[in-house]
């Protein structure tokens, strides 16, 4: 139970060195140095140059130039897209979230609640008039895999979680979801009848 988690982070973190490394000792051992690690601290420094560069506005121009040409290539401008969307879904940046808020539905039956991620809104006009509907994302056994729903806006309901600890509790299996959940309609309730003290019901 101690050395398990350890292991893992142990096991990843020396992978993950490995994996960035090998971007450029190829390079390095081609010119005879071998220095273990060399490899990785240029990778990194590359990436933050690349940053550095990309928030300028000469930088932004050239990904702008070649996202263009990108999109114009039949196979890859799919994946390149699936890719971006899932990039700007995890983004620390709050203007990109492709998730915008996490909700919870009844699904896959009633008396069963499912954790999703609402991802935009849409109106539905057939014979009964206007209906809006939001667009939810729940992923299954992974971020990246899941089930597209249109759901009405009544049958939505909104937990206290922010899309980053909704995050958190899909790659982490439930095991880091709170004790306790409230959701945004009942804490307005509980304080416009003053029963408000702090603690979450």
């Amino acid at each position: 139970v101690i050395l398990l988690p350890i292991a893992i982070t142990f096991y990843f973190t020396w992978w993950f060195i490995h994996f960035v490394d090998g971007f450029f000792s190829p390079i390095y051992t081609h010119l005879g140095i071998n220095i273990f690690g060399l490899g990785f601290i240029t990778s990194i420094t590359v990436i933050f140059l690349v940053g550095v560069f990309m928030s300028s506005w000469l930088g932004a121009s050239i990904l702008q130039l070649g996202e263009w040409f990108i999109k114009k290539m039949p196979l890859v401008s799919y994946i390149y897209s699936a890719s971006k969307q899932i990039s700007a879904a995890i983004s620390p940046d709050q203007n990109s979230h492709a998730f915008k808020e996490v909700a919870m539905i009844k699904h896959p039956r009633i008396g069963e609640y499912a954790l999703a991620f609402i991802t935009s809104t849409v109106t539905l006009n057939s014979h009964m008039g206007e209906e809006e509907l939001f667009c939810v994302y729940v992923p299954t056994n992974h971020l990246y895999l899941g089930d597209i729903f249109l759901v009405n806006s009544k049958d939505i309901l909104r937990p206290n979680l922010s899309v980053r600890e909704g995050i958190e509790i899909v790659i982490s299996g439930g095991m880091s979801i709170p004790q306790t959940l409230t959701t945004v309609d009942a804490r307005i309730l509980r304080a416009v009848r003053g029963e408000d003290s702090g603690i979450p019901v």
